[in-house]
């Protein structure tokens, strides 16, 4: 084995317990979502990731099917949660991308959300 393979990880489960980012995580899952129609749906997917302990700024666009989850330094939601948050919600997710751009930036990029 490649002796600094055990290195890396104890330096990666050491930043993760302090809080610090962690290399390789995508800050933000950027996510096309059929079936936003309303000010209550963004409100509603809004709340569903405010739950989530790894989510902070949440940014939905209806006007561009967006949805965007801004994670917390080194954290992490698995695309099959994102996913399932937005199935039960009724919606349907088309695709879901890690993206290293910000919600703040996202956000002026579509005109500000709904």
């Amino acid at each position: 084995m490649n002796p600094m393979i055990p290195r890396t990880l104890a330096a990666m489960a050491l930043a993760m317990a302090l809080g610090l980012p962690q290399p390789g995580f995508a800050k933000t899952l950027k996510m096309e979502v059929n079936g936003l129609v309303c000010s209550f749906c963004a409100h509603g997917i809004q709340s569903a990731f405010a739950k989530e302990p790894a989510a902070g700024e949440v940014l939905v666009s209806l006007e561009n099917r967006l949805v965007a989850v801004e994670l917390k330094d080194g954290q992490d939601i698995a695309d099959a949660t994102a996913k399932k948050l937005l199935t039960e919600a009724g919606y349907t997710v088309v695709s879901i991308r890690r993206v290293d751009t910000p919600v703040a930036t996202l956000r002026a990029e579509v005109g500000g959300g709904d």
